[in-house]
């Protein structure tokens, strides 16, 4: 009989870069709190004169460090509402400085959508007017489960901050919709007045904002026609200049790794990422994989940590991971791990 197959952790990419201004001000408020920032940035391997600098970046993996450092140094889970709450709209650079020129909140949406690459190129920003007014924020790149609810919790608070500011004080009452479950510190979200939050609701990764009332078309106090047009046209021209380094299959296996709602099809993915199925599919291709070698990846790891659970029966978990019956989970099962779903779960009960 083959032996089972290593019970490996997706690793995350290196070359993705993002803005580091972002993670100066977390520094700041995290420094105010007393923690420990120099042995976080020394976790980082990242250089506390350079973090400051208008322009400098960090990988993907030295801001997974530095979350992972905080945590471990404060045991808390709450900071990252106290980093979205320190941001504004001038922490954007351009971006924020051309929504503050807009002539509406409408037209401030839909530019911040447009250059939102600009702002944190590990996400996109869907945002659709009128009613329901919806601003919906997914990863473009793999990261860790905490980095991504880090990343999930900083964009929600900031939102509904930012967007405060940008109406002038007031914000409509909206569901706040995450993909993450109920984090331990859920009472803290009564600070986002207004916020009705709703944790493991969305079905693949990401934060989702709701209004039912469509404020659109409400002028905004700063709005510059001169100062908007220098900004946009800035805004396009560094977005000519980024280069996209994330690998498209490292988004696939993390958004099938993170869906809690079934697996999403070819179909979903290329439309999230504003590309055709058959482009998509290329691109995967060119990196030397495919979408159903990523989904028979994404259903073995999520097997193993269902049988590992120990709370669900074969045939519940064949069914959780979209398989019509539990005797064509144990075959796929059987050709990854070498090993039936009920050998596996026994071998790992007599080892604990």
């Amino acid at each position: 009989m083959p032996a089972p197959r290593s019970r490996r952790r997706p690793v995350t990419g290196t070359t993705v870069r993002v803005p580091a201004r972002y993670y100066a001000r977390a520094a700041e408020v995290l420094l105010r709190q007393g923690v420990d920032v120099a042995r976080a940035l020394r976790a980082a391997r990242v250089a506390p004169e350079r973090i400051g600098h208008p322009d400098a970046t960090m990988r993907l993996d030295q801001v997974e460090a530095l979350v992972a450092d905080v945590v471990a140094q404060t045991g808390r889970t709450d900071f990252a509402l106290d980093v979205g709450r320190a941001l504004k709209l001038s922490s954007h650079s351009l971006v924020g400085y051309g929504m503050l020129s807009s002539p509406t909140a409408d037209y401030a949406l839909r530019l911040a959508a447009r250059f939102f690459v600009l702002i944190m190129p590990s996400f996109r920003l869907r945002y659709r007017g009128g009613v329901p007014t919806q601003l919906h924020f997914e990863p473009t790149v793999r990261m860790s489960p905490l980095c991504l609810h880090f990343h999930l919790e900083v964009l929600a608070a900031a939102a509904h901050w930012e967007l405060r500011e940008l109406l002038g004080g007031e914000l409509p009452a909206y569901e706040l919709s995450f993909s993450m479950a109920e984090p331990p510190h859920v009472a803290r979200y009564a600070e986002l007045v207004g916020a009705r939050p709703r944790f493991a609701s969305e079905s693949t990764p990401g934060v989702r904002l709701r209004f039912a009332h469509d404020f659109g078309a409400r002028p905004l106090a700063l709005a510059d026609p001169t100062s908007l047009r220098m900004a946009e046209l800035r805004c396009k021209e560094l977005v000519h200049k980024v280069v996209a380094v994330g690998k498209v299959s490292d988004w696939v296996r993390m958004v099938l790794r993170e869906s809690g709602d079934g697996m999403p099809t070819l179909v979903e993915l290329a439309h999230t990422l504003n590309l055709s199925p058959r482009t998509l599919d290329r691109y995967l291709v060119r990196e030397g994989t495919g979408y159903r070698a990523l989904l028979r990846e994404a259903r073995q790891q999520k097997a193993l940590a269902l049988l590992d659970g120990g709370q669900m029966s074969i045939t519940e978990i064949a069914l959780e991971l979209g398989y019509t019956d539990a005797a064509n989970f144990t075959r796929a099962f059987r050709r990854e791990a070498g090993v039936s779903p009920s050998a596996w779960r026994t071998r790992g009960r007599t080892t604990s």
